[in-house]
């Protein structure tokens, strides 16, 4: 899935340069002895922030959801409190897609056109 975070994590964890070098069972008892908050494990449970920060995201959205039931806003569903782990969260809305440009030029243009409609 990503092999320089493998390669990241075995140098960081084991000290071990080349994987490769290991034979096939002895790196995959590794890998999956590496830590939850290690960059592959970390990748493979599509976070991007350690484990323990994700759970105190969620205890924080739903307590500030709780609380806010208790307001008049909350009674009438007005105001909701934002979600600290939407904001964490890896996967982006469907309808969003990335935008790539092919060369300078082509970036540059593009940048034109934009900054050029918010000075109007």
């Amino acid at each position: 899935m990503d092999e320089d975070a493998v390669i990241c994590d075995f140098a960081e964890t084991y000290h071990i340069l080349d994987y490769t070098a290991l034979p096939v069972e002895t790196a995959a008892t590794l890998a999956a002895g590496l830590r939850d908050d290690s960059r592959i494990m970390m990748k493979l449970a599509k976070l991007r922030v350690k484990p323990e920060l994700f759970a105190l995201c969620t205890i924080a959205d739903r307590l500030g959801l709780l609380v806010w039931m208790q307001t008049k806003d909350g009674q009438k569903n007005r105001n909701r409190p934002a979600s600290m782990l939407e904001a964490i969260s890896e996967e982006q809305k469907k309808d969003e897609k990335p935008i790539a440009y092919h060369s300078g030029a082509e970036f540059m243009a593009a940048w034109n056109r934009i900054t050029a409609k918010k000075r109007r």
